[in-house]
């Protein structure tokens, strides 16, 4: 009996002794049993210190590139009264308010120089009316800049300073940019010189933002403030491609969303600033507009890829080759087309003079033309934006009265005296037509491809309609002319 209690007695020492070691190993491995030492180092992966590293020489090489703008402007003021008053005299007896007052106006951007021998790239809205433009580099140098050139329709400038082995930037290809890259965002937001911040590549190819006639944006979630405009947005390779322009806030502050003109686009414009101090763009001399889902159905389409040419100038490139309204525009030179700001960007961009080749659909068959480019002429180039009317959904032909169009009404809205078809003489608050965007003095050339010439025709087309039919118009406002969908009511 006390033989068999020792040996019990001594198991369960045993067992102890072996759970205590267990425990204690088990301890080691998970860490339980460390203590806390506020001098021990945590463990970093090598990936997360390699990519710091790499993202602290990205912003230290392409830092000394990026230079902070000041402009100053004049700003002159008649202080007359609004009108001459003797008892004015009573306010201001020495009628100090006659004399001219006038005050600088000062304000801050980025740039980044692209050339050693000095020429800066930035924003147009940036030096936009300054008297003087000042530029201050990462060493704190300081020089007068002269401006080269700037384009508002892309809200590109180009800036010289008499200076020599300045760091530069390289170029990078924009047209290779995927979406969800890094990228870093450098400049000067709110005065504060050479801040860096970091971000994806949101999107791409972004247009009908609002903020140029020429847009095709790089869109960023890296910080973007007031300040960064005209700095540079950078690859992983230190590459430029893109210069920061506007953000989308309603603070004024980061919101999330920052927009960059691309670097093949900047380059472009920079080029012809240079040597001729103005940008000339290609024309094909069409009115092009977006292809919404009911246009594609009613032109036979499976997708909405492509413009619909709505309009063609006499004389033009496009009429000399054989477009005509109507056409889709599917490719150009091989590239397909996306939207209406990627053909405008496209044949912008190419070269005047040159030959492009150009894939149409016409009913259901495809064809190619050649077509010469020719240079924007100055009363197009001049013309904002509103070519084509605001995409909208439209329901009916309701509430909307017309007449036939006669050489006199032509002549008051502005259109030739042969113009033929019916005008809107009345849309009826809060109708279908009113909501489809159709306004007094439009007139309806077409109704589902056929000719609208008088008021019998327009009666006899619309006659056989049938209640929820999809109804294509073609329309002339003012001289502009695009095709609008409708439905029937």
């Amino acid at each position: 009996m006390k033989n068999k209690i020792l040996v019990i007695t001594a198991v369960l020492l045993v067992g102890i002794l072996l759970g205590g070691v267990s425990f204690y190993l088990l301890g080691e491995v998970t860490g339980r049993n460390r203590q806390y030492n506020p001098m021990l180092a945590p463990h970093v992966p090598r990936q997360i210190t390699e990519s710091s590293r790499a993202f602290s020489e990205i912003a230290g090489a392409v830092s000394p590139s990026v230079v902070n703008i000041s402009t100053t402007k004049i700003v002159k003021r008649d202080a007359n009264p609004p009108f001459d008053d003797q008892f004015f005299d009573l306010f201001n007896p020495f009628r100090e308010f006659r004399t001219p007052k006038k005050w600088k106006e000062q304000s801050l951007g980025s740039g980044v120089i692209v050339s050693a021998d000095g020429f800066i790239i930035t924003n147009n809205h940036v030096i936009e009316h300054a008297d003087e433009i000042r530029i201050t580099l990462f060493d704190k140098r300081s020089f007068k800049a002269k401006l080269i050139g700037a384009d508002a329709k892309t809200d590109i400038a180009v800036v010289k300073v008499e200076a020599d082995n300045l760091p530069t930037i390289q170029w990078g290809d924009s047209d290779k940019l995927q979406v969800g890259e890094f990228v870093l965002a450098i400049g000067n937001p709110f005065g504060l010189s050479h801040t860096v911040t970091m971000g994806i590549i949101s999107a791409v190819g972004r247009a009908n933002v609002g903020i140029a006639d020429y847009e095709d944006f790089i869109q960023t979630d890296a910080a973007i403030n007031p300040g960064n405009s005209g700095g540079p947005l950078v690859s992983i390779k230190g590459e430029l491609i893109g210069i920061n322009t506007a953000i989308f806030s309603r603070s004024g502050g980061y919101q999330g969303i920052g927009f960059a003109v691309p670097s093949n686009m900047v380059r472009l414009v920079m080029e012809q600033l240079e040597k001729k101090g103005r940008v000339t763009r290609g024309w094909l001399g069409v009115t092009i507009q977006e292809l919404t889902p009911d246009l594609s159905q009613k032109f036979g389409l499976k997708n909405s890829k492509g413009a619909l040419v709505g309009d063609i100038a006499k004389g033009s490139p496009a009429e000399k080759a054989g477009i005509k309204r109507g056409d889709i525009i599917l490719e150009l030179n091989g590239k397909k087309i996306k939207d209406v700001g990627n053909l405008r960007n496209m044949v912008a961009q190419s070269k005047v003079g040159s030959e492009v080749q150009i894939l149409i659909l016409r009913g259901d068959k495809e064809y190619t033309f050649k077509v010469l480019i020719a240079e924007l002429p100055k009363e197009f180039a001049e013309t904002g934006k509103g070519d084509a009317p605001e995409e909208q959904s439209f329901e009916g032909l309701a509430g909307m009265s017309v007449m036939e169009l006669s050489k006199e009404i032509a002549r008051q809205l502005g259109l030739h005296k042969e113009d033929k078809g019916v005008v809107v003489i009345k849309v009826e608050p809060g109708s279908a037509a009113e909501e489809a965007g159709m306004r007094k003095g439009d007139v309806v050339q077409e109704i589902n491809r056929k000719k609208v010439d008088r008021l019998d025709d327009y009666n006899k087309i619309t006659a056989g309609l049938q209640p929820g039919d999809s109804v294509l118009l073609f329309v002339n406002r003012g001289g502009k002319r695009f095709y609008v969908t409708l439905r029937a009511a």
